[in-house]
C-alpha cells in the first residue's frame, strides 16, 4: 500500500506543476512550445541512461537547456519555425543516445509514453521541489507574466522586459514538462498541461483563478488516470490524453 501512496504523491506533485504551467500555456498561446519542451527532457533522460548519471539531473538539465535554446532561436526566427527545428533536433539526439545505450525499445516506450509505476519514494524529494516551486514562482510572477503575454508593448512602456518574462516562462514550463515525463511520457505530457489549462480558461477569465482551477483539474485528472490504469492495466498516458480532451469538451458545454 505504501508503494501506491508514493506513486499517488509523485503524480500529484507533477500534476500541480503541470496544471500551473498549463494555465500560462493557454494565456501565452504556447501550445507548440509545451509539446516541444518535453522533447528537451527526452534526450536528457536518454543521456542519463547512456552515461549513468541520475535521471532527474538529465531531465532538469536538458529541459532548462532546451528552454534557453528555444528562447534564443525565437529571437532569430519565427516562433513556430524555431520550435519545430528544436523539436526535430532533440528527438534525433534522444534517439541516438538511446541507441548507443543498448536498451532501445524498452527505454523508448518509457520515455515517450511514461512509466509512472516505476517511480518510488526516492523520487519524492525532487518532485516535491518541482511540484511546489514551479506553481509558487508562477503565482509570484502572475502579473508580469500575464502582462507580457497580453500587451508586451505596454510592459516595455512601463520599463519591463517581455523577453526576460518569456525566458522565465519557458524555463518554468520546461521544468514542469521535463519532470512530468516519467508520469505521462514526452509525447503526452502536454495533454496534462493543455487540457486542464484550456478547460480552466473557459471557466474562469481571471489568470489567478484560472491557474488555481487548472491545478485542481490536473490533479484530478492524474488521480483518475492512475486509478483507471491500475484497475485496467492500460497505460496511464492513454487515460491522461483522453481525460484531458474530455475535460475540455465538458468545459465547452458551460452555458454562455
Amino acid at each position: 500500500m505504501s508503494y501506491l501512496v508514493e506513486i499517488w504523491m509523485a503524480a500529484s506533485l507533477v500534476a500541480l506543476a503541470a496544471g500551473a504551467a498549463g494555465a500560462f500555456v493557454v494565456i501565452r498561446r504556447a501550445g507548440f512550445a509545451a509539446h516541444a519542451l518535453p522533447m528537451a527532457a527526452f534526450p536528457g533522460a536518454a543521456a542519463a541512461a547512456l552515461f549513468g548519471f541520475p535521471l532527474w539531473v538529465g531531465l532538469g538539465g536538458f529541459a532548462l537547456g532546451g528552454a534557453g535554446l528555444l528562447a534564443l532561436m525565437q529571437r532569430r526566427a519565427r516562433r513556430d519555425s524555431a520550435t519545430a527545428l528544436l523539436l526535430s533536433v532533440l528527438l534525433a539526439v534522444g534517439a541516438l543516445c538511446l541507441s548507443l545505450s543498448g536498451h532501445y525499445a524498452g527505454s523508448v516506450y518509457g520515455l515517450l509514453f511514461g512509466q509512472v509505476f516505476a517511480l518510488g519514494g526516492q523520487d519524492l524529494p525532487v518532485l516535491c521541489v518541482i511540484g511546489l516551486c514551479v506553481p509558487a514562482m508562477l503565482w509570484l510572477g502572475l502579473r508580469p507574466l500575464s502582462l507580457s503575454a497580453l500587451s508586451p508593448e505596454l510592459m516595455r512602456v512601463q520599463g519591463g522586459r517581455p523577453d526576460v518574462m518569456e525566458f522565465l516562462f519557458l524555463a518554468l514550463l520546461a521544468l514542469a514538462a521535463g519532470f512530468a515525463v516519467p508520469v505521462t511520457g514526452a509525447l503526452l505530457v502536454f495533454s496534462l498541461m493543455l487540457g486542464p489549462g484550456a478547460a480552466a480558461a473557459l471557466l474562469c477569465a481571471r489568470p489567478g483563478g484560472a491557474m488555481a482551477l487548472a491545478m485542481l483539474f490536473a490533479v484530478a485528472l492524474a488521480w483518475a488516470a492512475l486509478a483507471l490504469a491500475y484497475v485496467s492495466n492500460w497505460p496511464v498516458g492513454f487515460f491522461t490524453g483522453v481525460g484531458a480532451a474530455g475535460l475540455y469538451l465538458l468545459a465547452r458545454l458551460k452555458p454562455v
